[in-house]
């Protein structure tokens, strides 16, 4: 993954920014290097992805300009070729070495320009200005927050910031940072046009661009593989993966011994695709036992974030552990786009839209923070195709009405796009959909509310609660993971804008837990 860290200001202080710097090397355990910029200072931990020698190390230098970056730059092969036709020379195969260049050929313009996952920092030696930025879907994370005297501090993670700064909060996704202001230079979650096309070309493009999305993030100097949950999502990525491969894919599967979903789902995806498949199985000991070290790396106390992170964490785990696999592409981002099983209750597909664009904005605080520390914190690499930026902008572009479900089955596009084709088996591709925190196994969130109720009396939690103004906890559950929140992020509640639920407003979605298993139509999801 990586970890960047930035002290934008001359009156850097080494050893507390190495001191910060230093809880993230997880991100990047292969290599670490601070460099002074004279007005500053940059750190970089490396996760060798691609470019793998000794010259691929950052902050990269360029005249006097420093960048550091923790993303992957698509098609940078063409961009490199055109820059060295500039008269740029490269050292090293870094896709992220094309960086400095860019920004001195078209400036901040640069930003909306790449196809990319990243986060980066820049330090201009000739005006003695930083810019930072992230990626429009805020893939890779970044936080930011002030010293007392004003200088902007910038980090991977809010872990790194804490007890530098009095505020941390996450980077805008989509935007740049630039004389003390941020802005925008891409909105995926806004489109400005609306495509009404027919189902079938919509599918065809549909079908194309997942495709397309699922091939470039298959290249990497380090060995790539797939967690399969056996669901639609992950299942697809895998499917497009293994027939686009000359060797078989490896695939991850995890769940509670005794009531998982999914395990037996994947097997059956495994099965069919070819894949070198293996399963990863988790007690109630193991739940209860991660659910501190799982918070704390995630930097949220959202229920629906944790519960469906423990599961993610202990398989990122396994692999790290067990096997040299160092790149792993995921299903994040599909529910955004197409819908939960909540969104089939939308009242118009108007709301369905209102809602799919709130859910991308907020994105970065929830799924793709999820998948990010869990396979981050131990030392991978997450790579999401159905975040690919062409493929986020045409599926938000599309008519509303082609979206909502009306064809009594959630997400029809997606499934129909793919159907016939032989990728996977009728009865995954058709299947219903399960939440990821219930299918690695119903007595997985049924063991954390039964430990949560043993840590408070009715008493306790009525007393506690109150003592939170922003996102009150509602639950003894939401109340043990905000105590341990604020026990590693004390004060710093804003960084999540609220806990993920489906919309209350709509008729059939005002429930006390966000879990999917609570509304009237999840029905053969849970089987």
């Amino acid at each position: 993954m990586c970890s960047i860290m930035g002290w934008c200001g001359s009156t850097a202080d080494i050893d507390v920014f190495k001191e910060g710097f230093s809880r993230t090397v997880s991100r990047g355990p292969d290599c670490s290097r601070i460099v002074d910029t004279g007005k500053g200072l940059l750190g970089f931990h490396r996760l060798s992805i691609m470019g793998l020698t000794p010259s691929g190390m950052q902050p990269f230098e360029l005249d006097g300009s420093f960048a550091v970056c923790n993303g992957e730059l698509y098609g940078f092969e063409k961009e490199r070729e055109n820059l060295r036709n500039k008269g740029y020379v490269f050292r090293s195969d870094s896709d992220c070495e094309i960086l400095l260049p860019l920004y001195f050929e078209y400036g901040t313009e640069m930003f909306a320009k790449l196809d990319a996952e990243f986060a980066c920092i820049l330090y201009d030696g000739e005006t003695g200005e930083y810019i930072a930025a992230r990626d429009p879907i805020g893939i890779r994370p970044l936080y930011y927050g002030y010293r007392a005297d004003g200088t902007v501090l910038f980090a991977s993670e809010a872990k790194n910031l804490v007890g530098l700064t009095d505020r941390i909060m996450p980077f805008p996704p989509g935007h740049y940072y630039k004389d003390g202001r941020f802005v925008r230079y891409s909105d995926p979650s806004s489109p400005e046009t609306v495509r009404r096309e027919g189902l079938e070309t919509a599918c065809s493009e549909i079908r194309k661009l997942l495709t397309e999305g699922v091939k470039k993030r298959l290249v990497s100097d380090a060995k790539v593989g797939f967690l399969l949950s056996g669901g639609l999502d992950s299942s697809l990525v895998c499917a497009i993966a293994a027939r686009e491969s000359r060797e078989p894919i490896r695939t991850f599967a995890i769940g509670m011994r005794e009531d998982a979903i999914d395990l037996k789902y994947a097997r059956e995806v495994a099965a069919h695709i070819g894949s070198l498949h293996t399963e990863v199985f988790m007690t109630p000991d193991d739940v209860i036992a991660s659910l501190e070290e799982v918070i704390h790396l995630l930097g949220t106390y959202d229920i629906t974030t944790i519960r469906a992170s423990i599961g993610m964490y202990l398989v990122c785990k396994a692999i790290h552990e067990t096997t040299d696999v160092r790149v792993l592409l995921t299903g994040e981002i599909s529910d955004e786009l197409f819908g939960y099983k909540y969104t089939d209750f939308a009242p118009s597909p108007a709301a369905f839209q209102e809602e799919a664009e709130k859910r991308i904005r907020e994105l970065h605080m929830y799924d793709v923070l999820r998948a990010d520390r869990c396979i981050s914190v131990n030392s991978l690499e997450a790579r999401v195709p159905f975040g690919d930026l062409a493929f986020v902008r045409y599926v938000m572009e599309l008519d509303p009405g082609m979206k909502v479900n009306r064809y009594g089955k959630g997400k029809y596009l997606l499934r129909h796009a793919f159907e016939g084709l032989g990728l996977l088996p009728d009865s995954i591709l058709w299947r219903e959909k399960a939440a990821f925190s219930d299918a690695v196994g119903h007595s997985m969130v049924d063991d954390l509310k039964a430990y949560a109720e043993t840590c408070y009396t009715n008493a306790e939690f009525e007393e506690k609660r109150m003592r939170y103004v922003h996102a009150r906890p509602f639950t003894k559950e939401s109340l043990l993971y905000r105590e341990i929140f604020e026990k590693y992020y004390p004060g710093q509640s804003d960084m999540i804008v609220d806990f993920w639920m489906p919309n209350r407003s709509w008729e059939g979605c005002d429930v006390d837990d966000p879990s999917a298993r609570v509304l009237s139509n999840y029905g053969a999801s849970g089987k």
